[in-house]
Formats: C-alpha cells, structure tokens, sequence
C-alpha cells in the first residue's frame, strides 16, 4: 500500500487501526436485481447463491458467491453486479417516471441502471459516457437489463451543457476521482496514488460540476458523487460548489468507510436548485421519422411472432428501427450510441429483429421461447446451433424463463444468432464482456 496516502488517512481517521485492518480483508461482494424483470422476492426464490439484503437499497443484496456473473440469469438481465457502498447513491437522486434525467459519467452503467430501475421505463434517461470504449461497455449493460427509455451518448460534459441548458429534473455526477474508497478491492489503484492526482482530479471533477448545473432545471435535483475519501475531492468540492452558485441549496451528506460498514467508500452531496432560470433546448426530430415500408414489415413481423404490440414513437437511425422515448430531443451533432429500444432493421425485404428486443424489459415477448438447460446454454453462448423443438422461426432463447437472445427455429434446430461481440469460447459462463462495478 502507499505509505503517503496511508499517512493522510492516519491523520485523517481516529479509528485509523481499524481502517488499516480492513485493507487486509477480502471486498464485501454483492448485486443489485433488476425489477424491469424481475422482483426481489421471485428472484430470492431462484438465486442461485444466497441473498443477505443490503440496507440502503431494497434490490441489492450482499453474496458470498465469488464470481456472481458465472450465472446465465445474469446474462438473462435478472440482476447487476454492484459494489455495495455505489448502491447508495442513486436513491438520493428520487428519480420518477416521465422525469428526465442525465447520469453525466455514466460508465460502467451501475448507477444509471439503477435510476432506470426507478423510472420504470417512463422519462427520458441520458446516461453518458466520455471514453468510447467505456461507453460501448455501458451499452451493453443497458441492453442486457433490458432499458428502453435510455438514450447513450459519449460527449464530453461541457459540450453537453452548451445544449441542454435547463434541460434535466436529475442529474447524478458520478465524477471520475483518485479511487480511494476502492483501494481494498484495486491495488494497483492504490499503488499510483498521490497528492498530484487528487489536486488533477479535483480539478477535473470542478469542470464537470459546472457543466452539470448549467443542465439542472428550476426545482431541480444534482447529486454529486465519488468513489475516494480525499476532502479536496469531497468536502471542499461540494463547499466550492455550493459558494459558486448560490441558487443551489445542499441537502443530504454521505460518507461511507469500508470499517464502518459493509461495503468500499463512497461519497455523495445533495442540491437543490431553486433558480428559476427557464429550460432552452433546440427542438427537432434528430433522425428521421420510419418510412412507411419499414413499419409496416415490423408490425407483419410483430404479428408472426410476437405477443402483443409496441406502443410509441418509431425512428430510423441507419437502417435500424427503433422505438424512441416520448418526446426524444434533437440528436443532431451528438454522438449517439443508442436512443431507445432498437427494434431491428429490413434485410432482403424481410424485418430482422435485434438482440435488445428479445432482452428488452417492456417490449412485446416472443410467441416462442426455446427453453435451455445449463449444457445447452452454455453451448448457445459458444455460438452453436442448438436441436431443439421452439416452433418455426423467430424466437426468443431462455434459461429459466427469461430470454437470453434469438434464435430462428427451422426444422428442430434452432440457428443461433447471439451477436458475436457476446459470445465466448466454450461457453463458459466466468467470462462476461460487459464491465460492472
């Protein structure tokens, strides 16, 4: 460990023996279910490891369970894995459906799906992520769980705040820090630490914050977040924030330590903003309305082989058509990854549906579900065909009742079309492409 940051903390901690102590024993391991899928209490009753609840957030539960992504129901979007102390953020932001809100430094999506779970698929949620490969990670996450109000961007903040002046009843900033609080678990972390990275970081973390307030609606909320115990980057950043716009009034103060409770540290500040400047943000459809042809083999397709029918607004982005959020900004001169639930695309005059359909939380289910066990299952993930009976064409692929992709059933075999990016080899269920906390 790094004698200089350790020195701080002993001048810092009165109870300093016990915070040394706690850098010796093993991170506290838990996951968060997701109920656009599922609720808690079915998920206890199929869990596949043991559940202790985790008293800040009503979905996360402690584990013992070394590796929790090796479970397909996690493939299936049934939960995240998050670090205990990061699931006490969110819940100071009270997101509601029809809101919107921004996660301004989103990746790897821990946080902002939990504000999704909040939304329950109602509002407009940004979550953006500056590093591209960060943000593809973050896409996957979302499309694992099964979002389909959330628009991904990957801007840098402060080109964000020249156009959503206003815009947003939440933000959460998550800021990018020195990464104190998750030493135990990150010892490399720990070993580059210094004074000079939490004065860059700092810095950068005040740049951030100010975009994050031009953005904040009238009556709206911010809360601001890091994962490091340094006061410049805590304490001293929400004072400056505070002074710096006055129409901002602090709420809630948080600080957890991993000797004081089960979990890494975290901390997070509340405010409220009580101007009154008004809302401005260029209006426009950003991608142009689906044609007429497209929609209509979509809805031939949704009677073939789906149950129900989707409800809202179409677009075309590419050739894909998607099902955007009600009433979506303009999305030019962004770069966006995702903004909705992408539905599919026309392919030899026939409508091809996408991954994120079979795994979305709100769209219509499949009339047909090719039900595996573990063996199959992990065959599916290696990319193999499967023999198995699930009518004829498209449908979705599950484990337990919960989808984990596509396949098209022809003839008793159902062709597998898991995206590539997805698969692993031999299947094996300990290696899982998207990052989480």
């Amino acid at each position: 460990m790094n004698e200089r940051y350790l020195g701080r903390m002993r001048a810092r901690l009165e109870d300093y023996a016990a915070y040394a102590h706690c850098l010796c024993e093993p991170p506290v391991r838990a996951i968060r279910v997701n109920t656009l899928k599922i609720s808690a209490e079915r998920f206890a009753e199929l869990a596949p490891f043991s559940l202790e609840a985790v008293p800040w957030e009503r979905n996360g539960f402690y584990i013992a369970e070394e590796r929790p992504g090796k479970s397909f129901y996690h493939d299936a979007g049934l939960y995240y894995v998050q670090e205990p102390s990061a699931m006490s953020v969110a819940p100071l932001l009270a997101a509601q459906p029809s809101e919107r809100v921004l996660d301004l430094c989103s990746a790897p999506g821990g946080k902002g799906t939990q504000l999704a779970q909040a939304m329950r698929g109602k509002g407009i949620l940004v979550l953006n992520e500056k590093l591209p490969d960060r943000a593809f990670a973050l896409l996957q996450n979302v499309e694992r769980l099964g979002i389909s109000n959330a628009v991904v961007t990957c801007a840098d903040p402060a080109e964000l705040a020249q156009r959503f002046c206003g815009y947003f009843d939440k933000i959460l900033v998550d800021a990018p820090c020195s990464g104190e609080g998750m030493f135990r678990k990150d010892p490399a972390a720990a070993k580059a630490w210094s004074e000079e990275l939490v004065a860059m970081c700092a810095a950068r973390q005040k740049k951030i914050l100010a975009s994050a307030v031009e953005m904040l609606a009238p009556g709206g909320t911010l809360v601001y977040s890091t994962c490091t115990f340094a006061e410049e980057e805590d304490e001293e950043n929400a004072a400056w924030l505070a002074q710096t716009y006055p129409r901002l009034r602090r709420g809630q103060e948080r600080k957890l330590y991993p000797h004081r409770c089960r979990g890494e540290g975290h901390y997070a500040a509340q405010f409220f903003n009580e101007g009154e400047r008004a809302p401005s943000l260029k209006r426009g459809r950003g991608a142009p309305s689906a044609d007429k042809r497209t929609v209509a083999a979509y809805r031939a397709f949704e009677r073939e082989f789906l149950q129900g029918s989707a409800e809202g607004e179409f677009r075309l982005f590419g050739s894909a058509l998607s099902l955007v959020p009600e009433g979506l900004f303009d999305l030019r001169g962004l770069r966006v990854l995702r903004a909705g639930l992408m539905l599919g695309d026309l392919r030899g005059g026939r409508f091809e549906p996408a991954h994120a359909l079979a795994m979305a939380a709100s769209a219509p289910a499949f009339l047909c579900s090719a039900e595996l066990d573990e063996a199959q299952a992990e065959r599916y993930f290696a990319g193999e065909p499967l023999e198995i009976s699930a009518g004829t064409g498209w449908c979705s692929v599950a484990f337990g009742g919960y989808a984990l992709g596509l396949g098209k059933s022809v003839g008793g075999v159902v062709k597998n079309h898991l995206p590539k990016g997805l698969r692993r080899k031999g299947g094996n269920p300990s290696v899982r492409a998207p990052q989480e906390e």
